[in-house]
């Protein structure tokens, strides 16, 4: 590579850079410093060492958006993830239709999470919601949806149903690249169907299902608006996750300095799983 070469490259990487150190790296290691800090945002900004880390460790509530958190990122890896590998199993299989199904299963993904979570809210009204009046209209008594138990199901529902669409249309576009030969060579030794499916189509999309599964745990951990919108993290801190949490503890409660901490949290969680899953779907990949 020429010295010239190497200039245009760092020429045309430099805004890139920028960019991603302006508004990624320097706000993310503010908050690192700031998680060492006492602060209000205004007038108080004392420094408290390792208060924050062992106030964190104590809180209850981090514990239990914590644990939230954990359970919707599994929902995302199992059913994200997971209905997007079959619709596209599915509609790969079909000669006629494509884009349309494509179209309308990325649909969600293009409308914002501010009016899926309105809409879901109007969904479980008591008095008027949608859910309640399919019941009352077939006999059965009103459901209160919101409750203790039922709450962090009702926020990963629609959490769930939005990105499944995307995770659909990365598994079709690699399965779209798979070289017919594949299975017409599969299809002279007799494999068909399942296991076509199984022995030729998931081996070669392996690493795009990888992606989608590193992109489904970070994403459940940047979880905010819908649980915001729709519970709020309630009732009684049923539905809270780290997201919603931090929110509260950052910009109502004051507590910039642990809020900031939460976030530190947050970064961590995502480093570590993420890199777990790396270790646990490390595969050979497979070249065609």
């Amino acid at each position: 590579m020429h010295k010239g070469d190497r200039s245009v490259i760092f020429l045309f990487l430099l805004p890139t850079v920028l960019l991603t150190g302006v508004f990624l790296y320097y706000p993310f290691i503010r908050s690192i410093i700031k998680s060492f800090y006492y602060s209000d945002g205004l007038f108080v900004n004392r420094f408290v060492g390792l208060d924050n880390y062992i106030r964190l460790a104590e809180d209850e509530v981090v514990k239990m958006a914590t644990l939230n958190t954990l359970e919707i990122m599994l929902y995302a890896v199992v059913f994200q993830v997971g209905l997007g590998v079959v619709l596209a199993i599915l509609v790969d299989s079909i000669r006629f239709g494509k884009n349309f199904f494509r179209s309308t299963f990325f649909f969600p993904v293009a409308i914002s999470a501010t009016a899926i979570g309105l809409m879901f809210t109007l969904f479980y009204n008591y008095d008027n919601g949608m859910l309640n009046q399919i019941l009352v209209h077939f006999g059965f008594k009103k459901i209160v949806w919101m409750t203790e138990e039922t709450s962090l199901l009702a926020v990963a529902i629609p959490t769930i149903w939005q990105y499944v669409g995307f995770y659909f249309v990365i598994v079709l576009t690699a399965m779209s690249k798979i070289p017919d030969d594949f299975y017409e060579a599969a299809q002279l030794e007799g494999i068909t169907g399942f296991q076509k499916t199984i022995h030729i189509t998931i081996p070669l999309i392996w690493s795009d299902v990888k992606t989608s599964i590193l992109l489904a745990i970070t994403g459940a951990l940047k979880v905010f608006e819908l649980v915001f919108i729709i519970s709020g993290g309630g009732p009684a801190n049923s539905s809270e996750v780290l997201g919603t949490y931090m929110y509260q503890k950052t910009f109502t409660s004051q507590a910039f300095g642990y809020g900031a901490t939460i976030a530190v949290w947050i970064v961590i969680l995502g480093l570590l799983f993420s890199f777990i899953a790396q270790h646990l779907l490390k595969q050979e990949e497979i070249t065609y």
